[in-house]
C-alpha cells in the first residue's frame, strides 16, 4: 500500500468530489459507453496475440496462461450501461486545480455511461504519479479493473503510434498499476 503524502491526499479527494458532480449531470445527447468497450477492451487481443504483452517482462507466460480465463471474464462483464455524464479520459493533464475547484479538460470522449468507469480509469494514472493503489480506493470493481488493465495490456507492448512516441512508456507505468490491481480484485496471485 502507498501512503501519499497529505497534500496528495486533499486533492484525490477533490477530484473524487468533481467526479461525482459530473455523474450527477445530466448528460446532454451522447453516444453510450457501451458503444465503446471493443474500444477500451484489451485482454481479447491479448489472448489471441500475447507477445505483445509478455515481451514487456510483467509476468511469465504461465500466469497469463492462469490468469486470462478471469482476465477475459471479468473484462466482458463490466458494467458500462448507465445514465452518467461520462467523461472517460481522466488523468492530471485534463485535471486544472483552481483553489478548491476541479475543472475536466478535454471532453472529446465524453459519453453517458456507468459514472465509476470514469474513477476506475483514472486511478491507475493517480498511482502512476505518487498516489495511492488503485484497489484502494476501488476494492470491489474488479470487473472494470480487469477492464482497465485490459486496455493497456494490449497496448503498452506495441510500436509507438506516430506522432505520439512517448505514449506506450506512459501505458506501460499505468499497465504497472493497472494489472496487480486486477489480479488483487480477481483474487489471482500477483503477476510478478
Amino acid at each position: 500500500m502507498t501512503v501519499p503524502p497529505p497534500h496528495l491526499i486533499a486533492r484525490v479527494e477533490q477530484v473524487l468530489a468533481a467526479l461525482a458532480a459530473v455523474a450527477a449531470t445530466p448528460p446532454p445527447a451522447l453516444p453510450a459507453l457501451a458503444l465503446s468497450r471493443d474500444r477500451l477492451a484489451g485482454w481479447t487481443q491479448v489472448a489471441e496475440d500475447p507477445m505483445p504483452f509478455l515481451s514487456l517482462g510483467l509476468c511469465a507466460p504461465a500466469w497469463l496462461d492462469m490468469a486470462l480465463p478471469s482476465l477475459l471474464a471479468a473484462e466482458a462483464g463490466a458494467i458500462l450501461d448507465g445514465d452518467s455524464l461520462v467523461h472517460l479520459d481522466v488523468r492530471s493533464d485534463n485535471l486544472c486545480f483552481v483553489g478548491d475547484r476541479v475543472i475536466l479538460m478535454d471532453w472529446n470522449l465524453a459519453c453517458r455511461g456507468n459514472a465509476a468507469v470514469d474513477v476506475a480509469f483514472w486511478l491507475p494514472s493517480l498511482a502512476a504519479e505518487g498516489g495511492p493503489d488503485p484497489i484502494d480506493i476501488m476494492p470491489d470493481e474488479p470487473a472494470l479493473a480487469a477492464l482497465r488493465s485490459g486496455f493497456f495490456a494490449a497496448r503498452a507492448g506495441l510500436p509507438p503510434p506516430e506522432g505520439a512516441p512517448r505514449v506506450r512508456g506512459v501505458q506501460l507505468s499505468q499497465l504497472k498499476r493497472a494489472l496487480p490491481w486486477a489480479a488483487a480484485s480477481l483474487g489471482l496471485p500477483p503477476p510478478g
